[in-house]
């Protein structure tokens, strides 16, 4: 099964919570705090991996997860930090989050993309030790990582697409010249799917041909396979549109061929401009060659000299040593032509924007939101009295309690910061 979408959520590890410790040794006069901190969550990354071709075991995962940090300890001890998470996709994967934005597109091998990041740890009690506060009793709860639905998007990355109409023989034509075996029959959209394939040319060298779904009339509109074919096109060096010549073909060779560049032309402009070579297949069959001096005709006059033409036979093998090099020098030559661009290895994700300080009274419950109220709130453990004061004092710095105040709050009602609920008192 080929699998080119998905959609999951991706969630960085959550920080290791910080210790309250006081040193308590034999032998050793003067004890004091020496809390360790939490170690930071993992986070998550995708990477490019040229052995992956589809999101298949990708597709009964629906939470991709990292590692949260461990707890700091005694003996001024730090948590490890959480193990990231890696997860391999196809080179061509297009990753976007829930609002459609493009985060990064995975082109070159090994290229990756930070999507979720680890969420920080906790501060041990050793580290609020000061002149004035000998032995502090609070410590800091690790931070959530990020969490995040992503969808992505897959666009194969072959150097020779095969482009027809269904039954053209693209999939015999594949595995005439490749050591794939794609499933081959006399029905219309037998390949379902995209199959890859690797040519070798000799000793010099070798390139990868795409079998693509085949092509109906209106593919643009989502006809037939629609853009889950026509997308896939876009990452290919050459395109060989693949005709039937055989007699009772439908519709006749330079009818399909002339359908075959209007399809693209209207899907998008830029696959007009990409080079390309036209095959008649089927020149064992009667009446082929014929037909194929016929197709060569209409390319010559729509386009001239610029688009060159091959008969062949898939089946036979009839025409190959000819159009193999042809392809491979041309894919050389379009290497050698495309200038050199360096791609970021690792691609990193702005973090969420940084939010001003509001509250919104949804029935009868102040909801607090802003960037630094959220994070004290996560950080804070509420069970702890000294971190309880710790927070009441940072927010009338902030000035929420005034805010509140404006908003009419008064005595017992309740205030949410992020998931935290309380009570609100003078």
């Amino acid at each position: 099964m080929f699998v080119d979408e998905l959609e999951f959520l991706v969630r960085g590890g959550r920080g290791g919570n910080g210790a309250v410790s006081f040193r308590r040794e034999k032998y050793v006069p003067k004890g004091g705090p020496d809390g360790g901190d939490g170690g930071n969550g993992g986070s998550v990354y995708l990477w490019a991996d040229l052995s992956k071709h589809s999101f298949l075991d990708l597709r009964d995962r629906r939470l991709l997860k990292a590692a949260n940090g461990a707890h700091g300890r005694g003996k001024n001890q730090h948590g490890a930090g959480g193990s990231d998470l890696y997860v391999p996709v196809p080179a061509g994967t297009i990753v976007r989050d829930q609002q459609g934005n493009i985060l990064a597109d995975l082109t070159a091998s090994g290229q990756s993309v930070l999507v979720a990041r680890g969420g920080k740890g906790g501060k041990g009690n050793a580290r609020f030790a000061s002149a004035r506060r000998r032995a502090p009793r609070l410590a800091e709860n690790g931070l959530p990582g990020e969490e995040k639905t992503i969808n992505l998007e897959l666009k194969l990355m072959a150097q020779v697409g095969l482009v027809g109409l269904p039954n053209a023989g693209k999939s015999t034509l594949l595995s005439r010249i490749t050591a794939a075996k794609p499933k081959v029959d006399s029905y219309p959209f037998t390949t379902l799917a995209p199959n890859l394939g690797m040519v070798k040319v000799g000793d010099e060298g070798s390139f990868i041909v795409a079998d693509l779904p085949g092509l109906i009339e209106g593919a643009h509109r989502g006809a037939g396979l629609g853009h889950r074919f026509l997308r896939h096109i876009e990452r290919n060096l050459v395109l060989l549109f693949l005709i039937d010549l055989a007699p009772n073909a439908h519709p006749e060779p330079v009818e399909a061929y002339r359908l075959l560049k209007n399809e693209l032309a209207v899907y998008s402009s830029r696959l007009v401009a990409y080079p390309r070579v036209v095959v008649g297949n089927k020149l064992d069959l009667t009446t082929a060659a014929d037909q194929f001096a016929v197709l060569r005709q209409a390319v010559l006059e729509d386009e001239g000299e610029d688009t060159p033409v091959f008969g062949i036979s898939a089946f036979t093998g009839e025409g190959m040593k000819e159009l193999i090099p042809f392809l491979f020098n041309k894919v050389n030559e379009i290497a050698r032509e495309s200038t050199e661009v360096e791609t970021e290895k690792v691609i990193r994700v702005e973090e969420a924007a940084w939010k001003p300080l509001t509250i919104e009274v949804i029935d009868g419950v102040y909801r607090v939101s802003g960037t630094e109220v959220e994070k004290m709130a996560a950080k804070t453990d509420f069970e702890n009295e000294e971190a309880l004061r710790r927070f009441q004092n940072f927010t009338r710095f902030i000035g929420l309690e005034k805010e509140l105040k404006k908003k009419g709050i008064k005595e017992g009602d309740t205030v949410r910061v992020g998931s935290e609920e309380f009570y609100y008192y003078e």
